[in-house]
């Protein structure tokens, strides 16, 4: 019979696997063959998903607005240096539960440093960032964090950075080459990426429009923590 594993090497083995793995630990998006196509059905719990644009309002958010909207009504969300000030009646009219959304208003070099301690505090259900760093140490910490913390950590970043390595889960990219907004699997950890692009839906849900589109300050905020 073999030797059982050391059991800080064997915890840290098991605490990966349920990490990415395990079910019901992750949240499907609004995009069903996107889902079916990922390992987990949807973005992992207690790891770093990063997605990477060619620029905003791209439709990002009417992918993850769907997924946010069911977990806000029992876990709490929270936006980290969004581009602009977040629409509260444009998300409300999502689904998002307001009285579990929070928004954090942080400097571009300290973006990523709040996001970390937020994931790490352990009371959220997913925490949703927005930087343009390139900071191989500040990634492999989010990612660290998301783990301790059990959240959803989601990284919104520009497609330039797609050329640069990343310890995330999973890594999609969305551009819109002729117009369309096309999303491809980038990286997707314990499984091959899936080679076809998947067509991101255009219309949406009411009130989706305004608030990707709205210019920054001009719309009724969230408050500010």
């Amino acid at each position: 019979m073999s030797a059982a594993p050391e059991p800080a090497f064997g915890a840290a083995l098991f605490r990966a696997g349920r990490s990415l793995q395990a079910p019901g630990e992750s949240l499907a998006t609004g995009l069903a063959e996107l889902d079916a196509a990922l390992p987990w059905g949807g973005l992992p719990r207690g790891a770093l998903s990063e997605i990477l644009l060619a620029r905003t309002g791209l439709g990002e958010l009417r992918l993850l607005l769907p997924a946010l909207a069911r977990l806000s009504r029992r876990e709490r969300v929270l936006l980290v240096a969004p581009p602009c000030t977040p629409y509260a009646p444009a998300l409300a009219a999502a689904g998002i539960a307001l009285r579990h959304l929070g928004w954090v208003h942080a400097a571009p070099d300290q973006a990523l440093w709040a996001t970390e301690q937020c994931l790490r505090a352990g009371c959220l259900g997913a925490v949703l960032a927005w930087s343009e760093t390139g900071d191989d140490r500040a990634l492999r910490r989010l990612q660290l964090a998301a783990d301790s913390g059990r959240a959803y950590a989601i990284l919104l970043r520009p497609l330039r950075q797609a050329a640069n390595a990343s310890p995330a889960a999973l890594r999609l990219t969305i551009e819109a080459p002729q117009g369309r907004p096309s999303l491809r699997v980038l990286k997707c950890r314990g499984a091959v990426a899936p080679a076809a692009s998947f067509v991101l839906p255009q219309g949406g849900m009411a009130g989706l429009r305004a608030s990707e589109q709205t210019p920054c300050g001009e719309a009724p905020p969230l408050r500010a923590h």
